[in-house]
């Protein structure tokens, strides 16, 4: 496995250069908390691009038809619709704020016109469907064309509405509200390949809905113990898998991941698989606990590995091989001597997400100093790039970044005792046919593609 400083960069086994096509964002110094964006997520043909942020909103960006008078350049992303997900609440009972943050946006397969995406904060859970109009309806019987009624006994004629054209509209219109079902925050949404159920996850719990029914879930997972000064572990994430409908996996505070098969019992308490890698007891220390806590867990596209993140590394482990991962990738191992501070400034319970190519020939999870890595599974390369504004210029090419870890410092290198913590990259996503990456900067989002195109 090449060093954290990388070579050339994946994608389907040859090198790829990575080339900058947008930046989305305010470019003020002063980044407004709500502004930070929290999560990223393209739906599943690609076309469309959402992103929650901390302050409750969603905008979705939609991919431009491709222009034919340049064929060779791709459509860019240009804002489609924004709106209001989650306004903050106040919880009387337990005297707590709950927070508008979008943690997680899930796009459900598209069936006809309109996309439907589910979105969640801490506590609740809500179904959004984004519809286009492009008509309006005139010639009402019972009121004026400004909206006014009419009084019915002047009503001496009976009018048939017709359809004008308009100004095209993007309506985002709440659909479902699924509430009250958790107790704890919720850290995951996914949406089964049925198409008709999900599952939401919190620190103990795991629920399943169906996305017709707000009233009830079922609770398939619960680890909270009798008595909570017994606590071990807590769920940190959750996903279904991609083919399998019965199947799902979550992943734990202690580094370990269970695989659980809902046709074996209606309470999935007892998993069907339970991967970990044995802890090597020569490198434990104080912080061996915290940095093995996996922040991610993702199934690959084919349905036969899976990947987990945890604070140094990216594991991709098959699913037929419990004992140990078939890959381990270290995502910045030079901040292993730095664990100490980063533990007092609180950076190391970071949450970083990681995301599969759409060949699942390539991996993607970010870093700090706005740095994030690439991994090629096939030729074991990897890469160091950096989402910045400097490298904005169109289809300009990102050069791999180094890290000097100690010693000599070469000229291209950069010192680990110069990165910036408060730059973070925590939320990627691939596009699930093309070589186009969204990258959360802070507040800005970053798109970039691949030269070949």
């Amino acid at each position: 496995m090449a060093g954290p400083g990388g070579g050339g960069c994946p994608a389907g086994g040859h090198d790829l250069q990575w080339c900058f096509s947008q930046v989305k964002g305010a470019v003020d110094e002063d980044v407004a908390e709500a502004d930070i964006i929290s999560t990223v997520e393209f739906s599943y043909s690609g076309d469309l691009l959402a992103t929650g942020d901390k302050g409750g909103r969603v905008v979705i960006f939609q991919r431009e038809q491709e222009n034919k008078s340049r064929p060779h350049a791709r459509g860019e992303y240009n804002v489609y619709s924004t709106f209001q997900s989650h306004e903050p609440e106040f919880d009387y009972l337990k005297s707590l704020e709950i927070e508008e943050k979008i943690n997680k946006i899930r796009w459900l397969p598209q069936q006809n016109a309109a996309h439907f995406l589910l979105s969640t904060n801490d506590k609740t859970i809500k179904l959004w469907k984004i519809s286009e109009r492009d008509k309006r309806a005139e010639g009402y019987n019972l009121k004026d064309e400004d909206g006014r009624l009419r009084d019915p006994f002047r009503i001496t004629a009976l009018r048939v509405p017709i359809l004008k054209p308009m100004d095209l509209m993007v309506e985002a219109s709440p659909r479902r509200i699924f509430a009250n079902a958790h107790t704890y925050h919720i850290n995951s949404i996914s949406v089964n390949s049925d198409h008709e159920t999900y599952l939401s996850a919190d620190d103990l719990r795991i629920n399943l809905w169906h996305l017709e029914i707000t009233d009830r879930s079922f609770n398939i997972v619960d680890i909270k113990p009798v008595n909570m000064e017994e606590l071990t572990e807590v769920i940190t994430a959750a996903e279904f898998h991609p083919l399998q409908c019965n199947v799902f996996v979550y992943s734990s505070s202690k580094g370990t991941i269970r695989l659980c098969d809902m046709r074996s019992s209606a309470l999935c308490d007892r998993h069907s698989k339970f991967f970990e890698e044995p802890e090597d007891p020569s490198s434990r220390s104080f912080f061996s606990e915290i940095i093995s806590s996996i922040s991610d867990v993702k199934f690959s596209h084919s349905g036969r590995y899976m990947m987990t993140r945890d604070y140094l590394s990216v594991k991709v482990w098959d699913l037929n091989m419990e004992s140990r991962p078939v890959e381990t990738h270290q995502v910045h191992e030079y901040l292993r001597s730095k664990l100490c501070s980063l533990y007092e400034n609180d950076c190391i319970f970071d949450k970083f997400e990681c995301c599969w190519s759409g060949s699942d020939s390539a991996i993607m999870t970010g870093s700090y100093n706005n740095f994030f890595r690439m991994f090629d599974r096939n030729t074991r390369r990897d890469v160091t790039l950096e989402a910045s504004r400097e490298n904005s210029k169109p289809r300009a090419c990102l050069k791999p970044r180094k890290v000097c870890a100690g010693g000599k410092r070469r000229k291209d290198e950069m010192s680990v005792d110069s990165l910036d913590f408060n730059k973070k990259i925590l939320h990627t996503a691939w596009h699930p046919a093309e070589n186009v990456i969204a990258v959360a900067a802070t507040n800005n989002l970053y798109i970039f593609q691949d030269k070949v195109n």
